[in-house]
């Protein structure tokens, strides 16, 4: 059995899918927070907090677990700057409830959502797994002291782990199941969809005079199906007796914000203007992952490679939704 922790969430509801199709028992562990039910489409339900040691050890209970899947997280870097206790009792103190009572049940093996925000402002492009990780917010400083958690852990206790870090997930199921739905929205593509839509009043770009083409910043866009396949492909890894490992989960290759804006457009056909305003504190030109290792040693491709077939799946999300 594979508990999924925080399964009910945007690429947690999405590997659980993927599991399933190729024949792994699931659990999913959700507070429901920010999750949503109806996205457990498939395994068992198990309504749990990790905040609370009985809920986590009652699923470890009731359930006879071999790999712990841990998406549970929250993630907006701006608010963990305002609030930075509320994410280090959330991502790290939380993943160290789940792990004490994984040692416990002799549940040894572990895959963990981690973010391309752990390597800060980068010294290089495309960056590579062991380039320096210099987190600029506590958001992603949660998941590089989670990072070395485990790696301490690996040492002491003999615990095994793939940790994935995700550059900028998008996209939505092509069978039209599952989606982005976060409350309040955050990322790129479905605040644009709003935009689009005149959910919102306006829509800014951060920065228009960025060293890139066209003035605005690069990003590598992966879709939730391609990181859904990488995940399965950990699990093998690891149940076959695969060592610890890192990997990055991109594209490969990157857009620039003007370039998604104008993908929307096409996508959708709806036209509409942004504004430009002033660059966010910290952010580069170009983000963009080396996804080499993960390609040699797993065997990963991303299928989704053009950001117009990344939005076409996450606008008949978006239409669903109304």
């Amino acid at each position: 059995m594979i508990l999924i922790v925080g399964g009910a969430g945007y690429i947690g509801s999405q590997v659980n899918k993927f599991l399933n199709k190729e024949g792994y028992e699931t659990v999913v562990f959700d507070n429901l927070k920010t999750g949503h039910e109806e996205a457990i489409k498939w395994g068992r339900f198990f309504k749990g907090d990790l905040a609370n040691i009985a809920d986590i050890e009652k699923v470890f209970t009731d359930y006879k677990i071999d790999l712990v899947f841990n998406f549970a997280a929250y993630i907006e870097m701006g608010e963990s700057v305002a609030e930075p206790e509320k994410y280090y009792y959330n991502n790290l103190v939380n993943t160290l409830n789940l792990l004490s009572v994984m040692r416990k049940h002799g549940v040894d093996k572990i895959i963990f959502s981690s973010t391309a925000g752990v390597f800060g402002v980068p010294e290089r492009v495309p960056i590579a797994e062991d380039d320096r990780r210099e987190p600029i917010n506590p958001y992603g400083q949660t998941k590089f002291m989670i990072e070395n958690v485990f790696k301490d852990y690996g040492l002491a206790y003999g615990l095994k782990y793939v940790v994935f870090r995700y550059f900028n997930a998008c996209g939505a199921d092509r069978d039209g199941e599952l989606g982005e739905s976060h409350q309040p929205e955050s990322h790129l593509i479905p605040r644009i969809f709003m935009f689009a839509q005149g959910k919102l009043p306006e829509f800014v770009i951060n920065g228009d005079d960025f060293d890139t083409p066209d003035g605005t910043c690069i990003r590598d866009y992966v879709h939730v199906e391609d990181l859904a396949r990488a995940h399965v492909l950990g699990v093998k890894h690891l149940l076959n007796g695969g060592e610890s490992k890192f990997y990055n989960l991109g594209s490969g290759s990157g857009y620039s914000n003007k370039e998604v804006v104008e993908a929307v457009k096409k996508v959708t056909g709806i036209p509409f203007e942004v504004k430009f305003g002033a660059r966010r504190p910290g952010d580069s030109p170009r983000l963009l992952a080396s996804i080499d290792k993960v390609k040699a040693e797993l065997g990963w491709e991303p299928e989704y490679k053009k950001i117009e077939d990344i939005v076409k799946t996450a606008w008949e999300w978006e239409k669903k939704k109304k």
